[in-house]
């Protein structure tokens, strides 16, 4: 996969690295990593400069969370609420339960946009659950674009300072990711079991 994403890079130059980090936000296994360092990288031997790179990713980056937004408000929590009223038994999800993450969203949902662009794999699918929450697309779109360009001028400079060494800052960053994923992991076990804990004492 890394062959293909650098030929399209090489070859389209900076609408090469806007489209690769657009589909990277809508389909998030393909690693920005290995985009934003090699565009870094890129500006070393190529015309392409740092800010092009940071500006033609960023806007890549925009395109797709707005897309999987959309895709969030189509997903809206009252269709949600729908499915947990049929299938809620079996998954032992109340309404009520749908409507208390939609409020903590509310309440949180700006400050974990803007730190979860910054998780990878995490930082393209928190875009669905601020369109489901009806997130305000302005502001959305302002905490979304501060912790894309935190993300993309760290790993395009990283990746520009390192030259053709770029692929050990990828190799870190799967550290980096396995780390956040393993965070997330306990996190959300942590989550359920209180969660859980909390609805047997209720019954």
């Amino acid at each position: 996969m890394e062959n293909w994403i650098t030929d399209i890079m090489e070859r389209f130059g900076y609408f090469g690295i806007m489209l690769m980090i657009a589909i990277e936000n809508v389909f998030p296994p393909i690693p920005s990593e290995v985009i934003l360092t090699f565009g870094g990288f890129m500006t070393t031997y190529s015309s392409l400069t740092v800010p092009g790179v940071i500006i033609a990713a960023t806007i890549g980056s925009i395109v797709g969370a707005v897309i999987l937004y959309g895709i969030g408000r189509m997903l809206d929590v009252e269709r949600l609420e729908k499915i947990v009223e049929r299938y809620g038994h079996i998954l032992r999800v109340k309404k009520e339960d749908i409507r208390r993450a939609d409020a903590w969203f509310d309440k949180y949902g700006y400050w974990t946009v803007l730190f979860c662009r910054m998780v990878p794999l995490i930082r393209s699918l928190i875009s669905i659950p601020a369109g489901m929450s009806n997130m305000k697309f302005g502001m959305f779109l302002l905490f979304t674009t501060i912790g894309t360009l935190i993300w993309n001028v760290i790993l395009v400079c990283v990746g520009a300072a390192v030259g053709d060494s770029w692929e050990s800052i990828v190799a870190f960053m799967d550290v980096y990711s396995n780390i956040a994923y393993a965070l997330i992991a306990i996190a959300a076990i942590a989550f359920l079991f209180f969660f859980f804990r909390k609805r047997r004492k209720s019954a």
